[in-house]
């Protein structure tokens, strides 16, 4: 059997680079499940994250080298600058397929170095490996750093970067990613400072070239395979979200139901009404990309059936950013006061280049205007603000320790983090499943962890610490095996699942035993947070939660700390 199956290790320190197989105990897993399995065996969890003992892991998923829809995801991990704990990030573009197509299932950076140069790592056509200097690379940030490289190798070339954030090792920092659709750095493995991880290891870029003969994917059975992979088409393309609407709008759709259930971030998660609504929903956004002579329906990866990503351009009709999310939309938009599209393009853009999270810095900037630095809705301030991270001024530095730093620099009270990460753009008062997610998940206040959208009774507490612990792990299984959206649209019938890892992988499947994959991946994460220092009392959502109503939800997150503990405690039921 012919299959990804390739571990590359690159140590910084003394330059080698040394392939190995997968270990057999290590087959059961991809992408976010290898991550918690390595750092679980490899690393001390009271290791600095910036230290020579903290490794970057970049891990494809348990369909890699298929051609199953959505398959070629990637995840990056490693221990969190910004939580101190576990941090799986996870992203789209083209490099995955490309990893594939070369036989490689993990990247693993090992050590720091001992000198002031630095790397990247080329994968040649040819599937060879060597480190190079990248003193022709330091200080770019991401789009001028691809557009080189392009130029040097190729604009088939696939490309995983920092910017200056990560050269800085700001615990902000992402790891951008080219996209399917535009080649330019516009997919982000955003959370949870990895960027800066990759920064401490000197390593500015991973250059993978097309490869010249691409492994063929052997399956144990082929007419399995392509039976179960017809059938989850098929069911993808049923369901109304990721057969339809993601396509024609994107993300951005998700601003219509956050407002109308008092979801919706407002003026740092105040809770209140947002007046302007329909300057920021779906109708608002495709008559702007309308104008501007965008996009919908793009794919981030080749093959993609869901196509939620677009294309935005200017008021001249040029490329601004792709992949335009939900989230950057709210948290710049309606958490700072902004309508102005244009404007929250251009800081996508702006983040993607520096190369950081636009979740945390669209919390900091709120938090900026609400400490008075900022008036509410100052477009050209808040630009100015990530222009200011891009300069590395004092404050732009302070910007770059993320929203919780920053929120005590102010002097802000009221603060959305939770383990040291800012919340992504769901009010926990109106979806109380998202905000047991937020407070329990290993990663920090991470909506990709289990968002509890379209659920009963969102804004009641009962039922939710069950909800969220369902889909915790199924999103911990979808961070194994696919893209979310594509999870999310075959929940109906997941029993496709054991079709697929039986024609895949071989043996005997059944929904249990996959499940079962994103409940290990789940208890290796927590295993390695609490040896890490961290306990249930940093399960537990910022105070202000707990004693402020939210006016539009008319209710505060009331899921008692008991409870929370239960979340991802398998030893008890949830609702014990």
């Amino acid at each position: 059997m012919i299959e990804v199956n390739k571990v590359v290790r690159i140590n910084t320190r003394s330059k080698e680079i040394i392939q190995e197989e997968v270990k057999v105990n290590y087959g059961r897993f991809g992408g976010r499940g290898l991550i918690a399995k390595m750092m679980t065996d490899e690393v001390d969890p009271q290791c600095p994250p910036l230290g020579e003992k903290n490794l970057l892991i970049i891990a494809t998923g348990l369909f890699a080298g298929t051609s199953l829809p959505t398959a070629h995801r990637l995840s990056i991990g490693g221990k969190s600058p910004l939580t101190g704990g576990i941090k799986e990030a996870n992203v789209g573009g083209t490099a995955a397929a490309q990893l594939a197509k070369h036989g490689i299932k993990m990247l693993v950076f090992e050590g720091l170095p001992e000198d002031e140069q630095w790397s990247v790592l080329r994968i040649g056509s040819d599937s060879s490996l060597e480190l190079l200097a990248a003193d022709q690379y330091f200080g770019l940030n991401n789009y001028e750093l691809v557009e080189r490289i392009h130029e040097e190798y190729g604009e088939k070339t696939s490309v995983v970067s920092i910017g200056a954030a990560g050269e800085r090792q700001y615990k902000n920092a992402s790891i951008q990613v080219t996209d399917n659709a535009t080649g330019h750095p516009a997919r982000a493995a955003a959370r949870g400072g990895l960027g800066a991880v990759m920064g401490s290891k000197k390593i500015k870029a991973i250059i993978i070239e097309k490869a010249e003969n691409p492994l063929k994917f052997e399956y144990e059975n082929a007419d399995g395979f392509k039976a179960a992979r017809s059938q989850m088409i098929d069911t993808i393309r049923n369901n109304p979200m990721t057969g339809q609407g993601l396509a024609a709008v994107g993300t951005p759709m998700f601003a219509d139901i956050t407002a109308s259930i008092g979801a919706l971030p407002v003026r740092n998660f105040s809770g209140e009404k947002f007046e302007r609504v329909d300057e920021i929903d779906s109708k608002a956004f495709l008559t702007k990309m309308a104008q501007n002579g965008g996009k919908t329906g793009v794919a981030c990866q080749a093959g993609c059936i869901i196509r939620c990503s677009n294309i935005y351009n200017d008021t001249q009709g040029e490329f601004v950013t792709s992949g335009l999310e939900y989230e950057t939309l709210a948290l710049f938009g309606p958490n700072c006061d902004i309508t102005d599209w244009d404007a929250i393009a251009e800081f996508d853009r702006l983040c993607d280049d520096l190369g950081v999270d636009t979740i945390e810095v669209g919390n900091s900037i709120a938090l900026c205007m609400e400490a008075g630095k900022l008036p509410w809705g100052d477009v050209q301030g808040a630009l100015g603000l990530v222009h200011e991270m891009m300069a590395g001024s004092d404050f732009g530095n302070l910007l770059g320790e993320g929203t919780e730093t920053v929120g005590k620099n102010l002097g802000v009270k009221r603060i959305p983090t939770v383990k040291g990460q800012a919340l992504a753009a769901y009010d926990p008062r109106a979806l109380k499943g998202t905000g047991v997610t937020y407070a329990t998940s290993t990663m920090g206040a991470d909506h990709t962890c289990g968002v509890t959208v379209g659920k009963e009774s969102q804004d009641k507490k009962e039922g939710q610490v069950e909800l969220s612990r369902g889909l915790q792990v199924a999103m911990a299984l979808a961070d194994n095996t696919m893209c979310l959206f594509a999870f999310s649209g075959i929940s109906s019938n997941l029993e496709i699942l054991p079709k697929l890892m039986e024609a895949v992988h071989g043996g005997s499947w059944d929904i249990n035993q996959v499940m079962n994959i994103g409940v290990e991946t789940l208890m290796l994460e927590r295993a390695f947070n609490k040896a890490a220092g961290f306990t249930s009392a940093d399960d537990r959502l910022p105070e202000f939660f707990y004693q402020e109503t939210a006016p539009l939800a008319g209710t505060v997150f009331d899921v008692e700390q008991v409870e929370l503990a239960k979340t991802l405690d398998f030893s008890v039921p949830a609702h014990a």
